[in-house]
């Protein structure tokens, strides 16, 4: 399909910029480790094709955008508009640079350089010795916070941290429990919020939750009221001490404990031993980088979360804050800064911190 675009007094290079980035945000939660990635190509103003990187280990959103284009010797007068440096190196697929550069695309306009050292500007590189004219930096902090989690991951050498919780009205996150409290959530949230929960969990590759959560709340930390992918579910277990018989225990999901303690029988789950003399968070984000988890959400107890704040170790923090009172109970986290965004959603008021500013 051929979109034609009168755009007087517009700036066209950040309209097709920012449409490379609607594209890309199709993929959310769909692309694993790889980054949401979006593309147009461009003839005389008029979009003559488009497409994304629609899933790990699928083309590329230049190979889709390309193929999308019906008369291909319209290539060699257009321009293709991409939000993330073509690749320059053979992965799953083969590198898009070359791709470019054998339709004889003369003009390429780049939202961000990929922070990725197999890339890293040899894709522009690759691009500029075959006599293609590159533009770089287009809409840029956009690209950047679109794939904030591929950019903290290559960069900070650890996974994108979302720290998330629930507090009531006047700013507890549970209700005082003793052993005559029932095992499961206090709901503070509802049936909507939990929807979205359910879609956050679908986008990030891992989640964790600390030892009193799970023995209080029994969760399942998985993917029921969205489609989508579970993440990979982690616990921290210092003393191996909790039921065999709980939800992320009970191997009917694959499961890591992080524990100072080794296991010598078949636990049904992966054991990976700390230094708890040590800071335990290090060491944690250190083997989820080894893993490839490019993000975590953190959907851990107040304890868990407070670790992690006190550390500064967060990049994002979503809040949810009810109508209900409680009177007394276990504090919420409390993160010493404004939200940069704040949101109604039914019965629950969202506020969303970025420990950096977007």
């Amino acid at each position: 399909m051929v979109i034609g675009l009168e755009m007087l007094n517009t700036d066209k290079h950040s309209f097709y910029m920012n449409r490379c980035l609607e594209l890309a945000a199709k993929a959310a939660g769909n692309t694993r480790s790889n980054p949401m990635v979006g593309s147009v190509v461009i003839h005389k103003d008029v979009i003559i094709g488009e497409g994304f990187h629609q899933k790990f280990g699928e083309n590329h959103a230049e190979v889709n955008a390309i193929q999308s284009v019906k008369d291909k010797d319209l290539l060699r007068e257009s321009t293709i508009y991409v939000n993330l440096e073509p690749c320059s190196h053979h992965g799953k697929t083969p590198p898009c640079s070359d791709l470019i550069v054998g339709m004889g695309i003369p003009h390429v306009v780049i939202g961000t350089v990929d922070p990725n050292s197999v890339v890293a500007g040899r894709g522009i590189k690759r691009m500029e010795q075959a006599g293609i004219r590159v533009e770089v930096g287009m809409l840029e902090n956009e690209c950047r916070f679109l794939n904030r989690r591929f950019f903290t991951f290559h960069e900070k050498k650890r996974p994108y941290i979302i720290l998330k919780w629930a507090q009531s009205a006047d700013g507890f996150i549970d209700v005082i429990r003793d052993k005559e409290t029932p095992i499961g959530p206090n709901w503070i949230s509802g049936p909507y919020e939990r929807m979205l929960v359910h879609q956050w969990r679908s986008e990030e590759m891992a989640i964790l939750v600390g030892t009193n959560t799970v023995e209080k709340d029994d969760p399942s930390l998985n993917v029921r009221d969205w489609a989508g992918s579970s993440p990979e579910r982690f616990l921290i277990d210092r003393r191996l001490r909790l039921d065999k018989g709980l939800e992320l225990l009970n191997g009917n999901f694959p499961s890591t404990v992080f524990t100072e303690k080794t296991q010598t029988f078949d636990s049904g789950y992966t054991i990976v031993q700390l230094d708890f003399h040590k800071n335990i968070w290090t060491q944690i984000m250190d083997y989820l980088f080894r893993k490839n988890m490019v993000s975590i959400l953190i959907e851990g107890g107040a304890k868990t979360i407070n670790s992690l704040i006190k550390l500064g170790l967060w990049d994002e923090a979503r809040v949810f804050t009810g109508r209900k009172n409680f009177g007394k109970g276990v504090p919420a986290p409390v993160i010493n800064t404004n939200p940069s965004q704040m949101k109604n959603i039914w019965e629950t008021e969202l506020s969303i911190y970025f420990m950096d500013t977007h």
